[in-house]
């Protein structure tokens, strides 16, 4: 174990003012943004660990929240190291996309600008703050001596963002031009496009709910697996009635740079 300096505790219990004004919402944000600016500060090989664990085994990257909880006194990320990977991730495959899809520069350039704004940023907004509100309102238990930090939601967010942008951004530009789009009429063609995005939601899914079970002062965080229910559901009658999604995405994709 690395060695920390543990915050000075009163006492009645409470943090001192020094350490209480380290622990704010703002101090963690501007240290967070801070070191976005200072690379050498970063730590990517442990980001990449956590890309890796993300697909193998989840469960050991909430351990480590565990961890930082314990040392550092808060559970959401203090590296921006992992949120730089993913905009990396993001630009290549996103570039990728446009090839594919034989884009020119500036249509791909407007497409790169709406994923990451809005997409990855905008949308991981909005579904951060709906959980961080849900969660504290809903699936707290009794006591408050705890809540969800707005953060550790935006990080539970990017966790499962990270395989699906792989499964969907990534995995699927190998099958679109030769199974997925030419054969988006035939059985194969869809079958195999939605059986990319039932497997890429499916993730999303099961890593968020990991993320907020993860808080032992939640409770009934069981209903966030619910969502399997209807995407089985819509899984099913996708691939009944003919349905292609990733067609779908890539209409959607050309019309947005047109």
């Amino acid at each position: 174990m690395l060695p920390t300096s543990s915050p000075q505790i009163q006492r009645n219990g409470s943090l001192s003012e020094r350490d209480a004004a380290r622990h704010t919402a703002g101090a963690k944000r501007y240290k967070y943004l801070r070191r976005l600016l200072h690379f050498r500060q970063m730590d990517f090989e442990f980001a990449i660990w956590q890309m890796l664990y993300l697909f193998t085994s989840p469960q050991k990257v909430y351990r480590n929240f565990h961890y930082r909880k314990q040392t550092k006194d808060q559970w959401a990320r203090d590296d921006p190291a992992f949120l730089v990977l993913l905009s990396i991730w993001l630009c290549v495959s996103t570039v990728g996309f446009g090839l594919v899809l034989e884009m020119g520069f500036v249509e791909t350039l407007k497409l790169l600008l709406w994923v990451v704004f809005i997409d990855c940023i905008g949308v991981g907004l909005l579904i951060s703050t709906l959980m961080w509100f849900v969660t504290n309102k809903y699936l707290m238990k009794p006591s408050r001596d705890y809540d969800v930090e707005w953060g550790y939601a935006f990080d539970v967010h990017l966790n499962a963002f990270y395989p699906l942008l792989v499964i969907l951004h990534f995995l699927q530009l190998f099958f679109i031009n030769y199974v997925i789009v030419t054969s988006s009429d035939w059985f194969l063609g869809y079958f195999v496009g939605n059986t990319l995005w039932l497997i890429a939601i499916g993730y999303y899914i099961y890593i968020t709910f990991l993320g907020y079970s993860a808080l032992p002062f939640l409770k009934n965080t069981v209903v966030l697996l619910y969502p399997f229910a209807l995407l089985g559901l819509v899984y099913v009658l996708s691939i009944s009635l003919g349905w292609n999604f990733t067609k779908g995405l890539c209409w959607f994709y050309k019309h947005r740079v047109q």
